[in-house]
């Protein structure tokens, strides 16, 4: 048996947890769940979002899979994801974008995987608040030492990129890219501009490669990559991403796929990793048996790769795209329209993958 973390998170992630729960169970992988919460319902029991029960149970176990936490915008808590990964160091952000039949896309045949650095760049959070001394004081410095001046009305954020950092990541990258079969990895970077942040990320880049010849290599500038994503995305395959830029073009290829609805994604370091959809809470859903349990389910296929359970992991990648391409038992936002009778919920839903796993007839 293998330990997990089923962390439950809040609004309709309880429901989904326990879709993709007795999803995973059907494919036979032998889980033993630690059910754990975060979120705003357990905020309001014990006053803290994040237990240290659930903490706890993340660093025993070493693998969680976690459904949706609400984050209050402006007010309220910081993010739970960003403090787990913090806490865990997981520097690997994996989202993969691959289409499936009978999902609604502009495209299809798409399948590639985006690794985001997730612990530096700008969303590192070392901030600096206009007005304040200490920004005045930086400020000050900076237009000291460089021919380009800041004005003092202005806020700063500071833009790390280690050697360290990227060595890590990129390698991850390729590692990555060999255990899946994977022919590609692309780094990407605004190294024109940016020579000392950006160009150490593609410098490092370049160095990595070499320890896999492999394993072909490339890089785009960021904007251009954009442009690369939508015109011809079958050219790509892995590509790795600064922090910020990973987080932009994670959720460009998810749509490319379909949205959000369909992305499953992990945070991945050396001692942990936790798996989760890429999607919100949607509290004004909750208990309603109605949202589409399909990205933490796939985020569960990537948990059950991860652990080495391949042939479970294709059991239930399998048994899902028979559901979505089926059509018939789905949830309302993956219907032709919205407002289709014939949709089902999310227990219903999961029922089907079931079904299909016991009964298997599609394969991805």
């Amino acid at each position: 048996m293998t330990n997990v973390t089923l962390v439950t998170g809040d609004g309709i992630g309880p429901e989904i947890a326990e879709a993709t729960r007795r999803c995973i169970d059907a494919t036979g992988a032998a889980i033993t769940w630690d059910l754990a919460e975060a979120g705003v319902d357990v905020m309001e029991r014990e006053g803290t979002p994040l237990p240290d029960a659930t903490v706890k149970s993340i660093a025993r176990n070493g693998i969680a899979l976690k459904a949706p936490i609400t984050t209050p915008v402006g007010t309220g808590f910081r993010s739970i994801n960003v403090h787990l990964r913090q806490a865990f160091d997981l520097y690997a952000c994996l989202r993969p974008c691959k289409s499936y039949e009978g999902v609604r896309s502009r495209y299809s045949d798409i399948d590639l995987v985006v690794v985001r650095e997730n612990t530096e760049d700008l969303y590192a959070g070392i901030e600096f608040e206009k007005g304040k001394n200490e920004t005045l004081e930086l400020i000050g410095w900076l237009n000291k030492h460089s021919k380009r001046q800041i004005r003092p009305d202005s806020g700063i954020s500071i833009k790390p990129i280690s050697v360290a950092g990227t060595d890590r990541i990129v390698r991850f990258a390729f590692q990555y890219a060999q255990k899946m079969g994977r022919k590609k990895v692309t780094s990407v970077h605004k190294a024109n501009i940016m020579k000392f942040s950006d160009g150490l990320w593609l410098d490092v880049s370049r160095q990595v490669a070499k320890d896999f010849p492999d394993v072909e290599f490339e890089d785009r500038i960021v904007d251009n990559m954009c442009m690369q994503l939508i015109q011809k995305p079958e050219l790509y395959d892995v590509i790795v991403l600064p922090n910020l830029y990973g987080d932009i073009l994670s959720d460009l290829c998810a749509g490319l796929v379909g949205g959000l609805g369909v992305a499953p994604g992990a945070n991945i370091g050396d001692k942990a990793a936790i798996f989760e959809a890429t999607h919100g809470s949607a509290p004004k859903y909750k208990g309603q048996n109605k949202v589409n349990p399909t990205a933490l389910i796939l985020s569960g296929v990537l948990m059950l790769r991860h652990l080495g359970k391949t042939a479970e992991a294709d059991k239930l990648e399998n048994a899902v795209a028979a559901v979505i391409a089926e059509g018939k038992d789905v949830t309302y936002d993956m219907k032709s329209n919205r407002d289709d009778p014939t949709a089902v919920g999310t227990r219903e839903m999961a029922d089907a993958i079931i079904g299909k796993i016991r009964n298997p007839k599609h394969e991805v």
